[in-house]
């Protein structure tokens, strides 16, 4: 995975890629818990400047943030934002004040939003949970292994059609024998995980949504908005997408820098360090500053920034498009379900709950591309770095 709003992406990209072939080095755990203290922080630091710099392009007046924790509270500042509104959106606002359990009110997310001084949302900057960035790697890294297997289960194919002396075009094979090399040609690229001979395409395995600014206006406010993006010297679109139908937004991708020394400066000034206890790095040391974790940092990161009118924000929050069926949809679509995806998710969620976790190393990989293992396989394993008991029912 190479996550593009990190700025250690190289060095986490380096570590996962041995991860996936088993060969963890010593120092990994505690560059893991480095990068995601100190990445995080620089996304969390650079995401509400980008904000307040951009909405304060399109909105006059003081905003004011507001972190929240929960969907339950987006939607609740929704249906109470009181600006003029259409059918649809009082239509939908009615469905969720009569029965808000069924909008998934639980689902946790780590944003903060701007209001102004009637409460009225102009927009929200979130950083993607772990869980979230484990299933887009599952899919992102799966979609690579796919074509890796079936270029190899074609390979097959091809060699067994020259020994026939028949053009590959023109060979068939029974549907038993294709679903035989299919399992023989997933075994090879598991055998390449096992032996390190692998070659990962930084391109296929890219994430560029991690850190997310999402604007809500009109149109109007919108379109300048954009034209502003295009037009500054510091700021670089790398993507532009137009999303119609059930959801609709624009989204863009912009590579933009930070602010090095204002980001070291309210390290120290808000005691961030206070907030990481246990994790695996003493806070003696977290507590001297953040410049010691700034080596090979990239001075320019990938924010995703997403145009919205009010109107379609609700409709992606309470209606057809609302986000939580959407990731369900892509859970449930995936076209490749081999054992080796799935493997592909429990090693990245297990990589940041070691980034997370008391420990400062371990002694192996316990997840390979190639086995096979169980949801309650990888939530045992993660129990293990907290020291925490399996709580069997018969110990």
């Amino acid at each position: 995975m190479y996550i593009t709003s990190f700025v250690h992406r190289e060095k986490l990209f380096s570590i996962a890629e041995r991860w996936f072939c088993g060969r963890p080095e010593p120092g990994d755990v505690r560059a893991i818990t480095g990068i995601l203290i100190c990445d995080v922080f620089i996304i969390r630091e650079t995401l509400e400047a980008l904000s307040e710099r951009l909405l304060g392009t399109v909105y006059r007046g003081p905003l004011r943030r507001e972190q929240i924790r929960f969907k339950g509270e987006l939607r609740d500042l929704l249906c109470n934002d009181g600006r003029a509104s259409t059918e649809r959106v009082e239509e939908l606002c009615s469905r969720y004040r009569r029965n808000p359990d069924y909008y998934y009110r639980e689902t946790p997310i780590n944003a903060s939003v701007f209001l102004d001084a009637e409460r009225h949302m102009l927009g929200a900057c979130r950083i993607k949970r772990p869980k979230r960035i484990a299933e887009k790697a599952n899919r992102r890294i799966a979609d690579w292994i796919f074509g890796n297997v079936t270029g190899r289960a074609r390979l097959m194919a091809l060699e067994r059609a020259e020994k026939l002396g028949i053009p590959l075009e023109e060979f068939v094979t029974p549907a038993g024998e294709m679903a035989e090399e299919f399992v023989h040609a997933e075994e090879f690229i598991a055998g390449s995980f096992r032996d390190g001979s692998i070659r990962f395409d930084r391109n296929a395995m890219m994430i560029q949504d991690v850190g997310a600014l999402k604007v809500v206006g009109d149109t109007a406010a919108l379109e300048r908005l954009k034209d502003l993006l295009h037009q500054a010297p510091d700021i670089r679109i790398v993507e532009q997408e137009h999303f119609s139908g059930n959801f609709r937004a624009t989204n863009l991708v912009i590579e933009v820098p930070w602010d090095a020394k204002q980001i070291c400066r309210r390290y120290r000034q808000d005691r961030v360090w206070e907030r990481y206890p246990n994790r695996g790095i003493p806070a003696e040391e977290l507590s001297r500053g953040l410049e010691p974790f700034l080596e090979g940092a990239d001075p320019r990161i990938n924010i995703e920034v997403i145009l919205t009118t009010f109107p379609d924000l609700v409709e992606s929050e309470l209606g057809s498009s609302i986000h939580e069926e959407r990731i369900v949809s892509q859970r449930d679509n995936k076209f490749y379900r081999g054992y080796i995806p799935m493997n592909v998710e429990f090693l990245v969620e297990f990589l940041f709950a070691v980034g997370f976790s008391p420990v400062d190393h371990i002694d192996e990989v316990p997840i390979k591309i190639w086995g096979r293992y169980l949801p309650e396989t990888l939530g045992s394993y993660i129990r293990k770095l907290y020291a925490l008991p399996t709580h069997d029912l018969f110990g």
